[in-house]
């Protein structure tokens, strides 16, 4: 991703309407809910605020968002309280909006998660839950790059100095023993920072060899003749690590913990259903990718890109002390105290009601 600059903020209006109660218990996620009820709040009272703004990438990567917005089961947890979504290309975009008040809650990477966390020294967020694992892969051309070791020598996009694919690719080529320079990416890799958007088009003019990239972008690639050289989660314990939290404003915390507590019965119910659900719930991620960018998918990059994401309520915090390790090593981070970085009471407050197992903070929950 390139400079930190939203994509679009798009806030949609949710007007708060009474219904018939008949109608409300007739309605359910998926195609079934897609009228317009699921545009308006849900009849009930509302919560301790009058609006909660969540804030979300268009990336599949965000699919529980995505689903949730689009289906209405974030905003069915809220009741009278209104949902507004804006949304956002890059984490320390979608970060700046966080400690400047004009969102509530987002669904972001670790990087910027942790990034914002120290910058603040602990004050301005926590991280509530989690989202999403894996859905990252190394994309090459294969004429180019046959096996691992022909990467060095090449060029290889990541989204972002610094950022989680950035950090990740960094540390893999230090373990291969390969040297490269990480604020200028030059070395026996040249690392190339490309946007997202453009790394498919650079892909075809030759301008790079391939691309450290988180989906659709992957899928993208191979859509254009590019072929999977590794999926980043054969690198994790069990394989899996975070790619997408659920961060919150600590002062909108303190004073909604209702507010809070409503969305993430959302998320929790949203990726319940994804995971009931996955071709129901790719293409309500698809939908809403078309209503915010104003192109769908096509289906062979989403059908590509789908199965590379497991939605899991699971923070995998260990695994985000891990990414700070690895920032720290490549020089991008000096070493970061993030002690209390995480507050999952609410999270597993839900959890344990819905008879599922609590998940953990390894260690860096709010006191």
């Amino acid at each position: 991703m390139s400079a930190a600059r939203p994509l679009t903020t798009t806030l949609r209006n949710v007007a708060a309407i009474t219904a018939l109660p008949l109608l409300l218990a007739s309605c359910g996620y998926g195609s079934d809910a897609k009228s317009d009820e699921k545009k308006v709040a849900a009849e009930g009272a509302k919560l301790s605020a009058d609006t909660v703004r969540l804030g979300y990438f268009p990336n599949l990567t965000h699919a529980t968002a995505l689903v949730g917005d689009e289906e209405g089961i974030i905003q069915k947890e809220l009741g009278g309280t209104q949902l507004k979504v804006a949304t956002f290309n890059a984490g320390p975009s979608e970060i700046e909006a966080l400690n400047a008040g004009s969102i509530d809650i987002g669904f972001i990477g670790p990087s910027p998660s942790i990034n914002g966390y120290t910058k603040s020294k602990g004050k301005n967020l926590r991280i509530i839950s989690g989202s999403a694992s894996g859905g990252v892969k190394l994309v090459v051309n294969p004429e180019k790059i046959k096996t691992l070791d022909d990467v060095k020598g090449k060029r290889i996009a990541t989204p972002q100095l610094g950022n989680t694919q950035d950090v990740a690719f960094l540390n893999w080529i230090s373990e291969k023993g390969w040297k490269v320079d990480a604020q200028s990416g030059k070395g026996d890799v040249s690392v190339l920072r490309t946007d997202n958007k453009i790394t498919p088009d650079a892909y075809k003019t030759g301008s790079i060899d391939g691309a450290w990239v988180p989906e659709p972008t992957a899928s993208k690639l191979v859509a254009e003749g590019g072929k999977v050289l590794l999926d980043e989660s054969t690198l994790w314990p069990d394989d899996k690590f975070v790619i997408t939290n659920i961060i919150v404003s600590q002062k909108f915390l303190t004073e909604h913990p209702d507010v809070v507590e409503a969305v993430l019965r959302g998320s929790v119910n949203t990726n319940k259903w994804i995971n009931a659900n996955p071709d129901k719930a790719k293409a309500s991620a698809n939908a809403k990718l078309e209503e915010l960018t104003g192109k769908p998918l096509g289906a062979k990059v989403i059908d590509g890109a789908w199965p590379s994401i497991r939605f899991t309520d699971d923070p995998l915090a260990s695994t985000l002390r891990a990414q700070a390790d690895h920032a720290v090593e490549a020089g991008l981070l000096e070493k970061p105290d993030l002690d209390g970085i995480y507050d999952l009471k609410a999270l597993n407050k839900i959890l344990k009601a819905a008879g599922s197992p609590e998940v953990s903070d390894a260690g860096l929950g709010a006191k």
